[in-house]
């Protein structure tokens, strides 16, 4: 997809597109490129056919769990589904990026910067609520996470032994194993830094 030169005021006809546009279009470029149909995609992401083909129409509403198993399945990272524009100076005021949110949880994320060719790492901003934890399946092998929480109190880290941590905490795990993050306080946030080998 191209992205518009950044030092060019973008006109109303060149509006950014919604964030399940952005996906369709990516998940539509992904799968092209790995050759796979639309049945294997979704097979071996473990969802229904018609799931993947809402999708890539841009019809369908993922959850993050959802773009997770299909990253998995085409073996790509969860920002190239996302695919922003990246300008030289970048500013994204406190809630104006698009999020996504999880289906078994209250839990978000919004990417903030997408790792550049030469760069393998990505920067999101999470927010959660106090409920069901966020229970994240393994990634892609080699994947580490870097976790930094802003406000509130959580239990962050791998699924079996997880540590809470409190405002200014830092905690890296590994990203290809069970993980969780479950928020102890209303208004729970930090950062995520997911990074690949």
């Amino acid at each position: 997809m191209t992205q518009p030169d950044s030092s060019v005021p973008v006109s109303p006809q060149e509006a950014p597109e919604s964030p399940q546009e952005t996906i369709a279009a990516a998940l539509r470029r992904e799968r092209a490129r790995s050759g796979l149909s639309l049945t294997e995609v979704a097979r071996r992401a473990g969802i229904a056919k018609s799931t993947l083909s809402q999708l890539e129409s841009g019809s369908g509403n993922p959850s993050i769990e959802t773009l997770w198993a299909l990253c998995i399945a085409l073996d790509i990272q969860f920002s190239r589904l996302l695919d922003p524009p990246s300008p030289q100076v970048q500013v994204i005021r406190a809630g104006e990026a698009p999020s996504l949110a999880s289906g078994q949880s209250e839990y978000r994320i919004a990417l903030l910067a997408a790792s550049p060719p030469s760069v393998r790492r990505d920067i999101y901003r999470l927010t959660a609520e106090p409920g069901y934890p966020r229970e994240s399946d393994p990634h892609s092998r080699g994947v580490v996470e870097h976790v930094v929480l802003c406000v509130g109190r959580a239990k962050v880290g791998p699924a079996e032994a997880p540590v809470e941590l409190a405002p200014g905490d830092y905690i890296c795990y590994p990203g290809d194993m069970p993980h969780v993050f479950e928020a102890l306080e209303p208004g729970t946030w930090g950062m995520l830094i997911s990074e690949y080998s």
